[in-house]
């Protein structure tokens, strides 16, 4: 039985928008626009940029956790691709990149994929390994979960000192990561196949390697998570200290 995916945004809210402290001086530091660019996900370093200036420890490091996750997910594409090479033809991509470079764009830059009929978040997800969805399975998949990872974190995948982060959201991103592996690693068609193969153990051999970026993608949010829990907690306690500790200037 299917456990239920949780909610990742408050439908009240929306996204949250910062402009990073200046809008104007920033444009002039060469700005942050709140979306990582492909190549810097893609890439394990990124170079350092006048926008870190207005991030703090923790808006660094959500940065980081977001850029690391958004390509364990591409080279999970790339693994199920090559596992179901059936599946990135659905989509009418004239080869393997064309269809992977379609997924990236789509999550990067908040576009709907039509074969999804709008569906985004945790709707696409059931909906990409449900029986009455046709089209790329595996490109639905993986938008659904970078959909998904981005809409937790306000709508942003770069992050300044003027965002704010909901530590309930991310928790619930990471254990819906959970859940779409265990999705991904038994729904099967009325034939009983696997409508994705991934994660293989056989007398061949084992292929565990799609468990393993679930399980770094899960890693990350957790520990982002306890992060911002320890932020606002120290808030309070560090007010506290200032009141305990607090010496007297001399008026005279």
């Amino acid at each position: 039985m299917d456990h239920p995916l949780l909610p990742i945004a408050d439908s009240r809210a929306g996204r949250v928008a910062g402009l990073c402290l200046s809008f104007g001086l920033l444009l002039a530091l060469g700005g942050c626009s709140g979306k990582l660019d492909n190549q810097s996900i893609l890439q394990e370093r990124s170079q350092a940029h006048p926008g870190e200036l207005f991030q703090s420890d923790v808006d660094r490091m959500a940065t980081l956790a977001m850029r690391n996750n958004l390509a364990s997910l591409y080279r999970l594409m790339h693994k199920l691709y090559l596992r179901n090479p059936r599946e990135w033809r659905k989509s009418g991509a004239p080869d393997l990149a064309t269809a992977e470079r379609r997924i990236q764009q789509a999550i990067e830059h908040s576009q709907n994929l039509p074969e999804l009929g709008g569906r985004r978040d945790i709707a696409a997800l059931g909906y990409a390994l449900g029986p009455d969805f046709h089209g790329d399975r595996v490109g639905a998949y993986i938008y659904a979960l970078g959909s998904m990872l981005v809409t937790a974190h306000g709508g942003r995948t770069e992050f300044y000192l003027t965002d704010s982060f909901n530590a309930e959201f991310i928790h619930n991103a990471a254990r819906n990561i959970e859940k779409a592996a265990w999705m991904l690693r038994n729904r099967t068609d009325a034939l009983g196949r696997p409508l994705l193969l991934s994660d293989e153990i056989s007398a061949q051999g084992q292929n565990l390697s799609y468990a393993v970026e679930f399980g770094k993608m899960t890693a990350r949010l957790d520990l982002l998570t306890h992060m911002l829990e320890e932020r606002y907690r120290r808030i309070g306690v560090n007010y506290a200290q200032g009141l305990l500790f607090m010496n007297l200037l001399p008026v005279q």
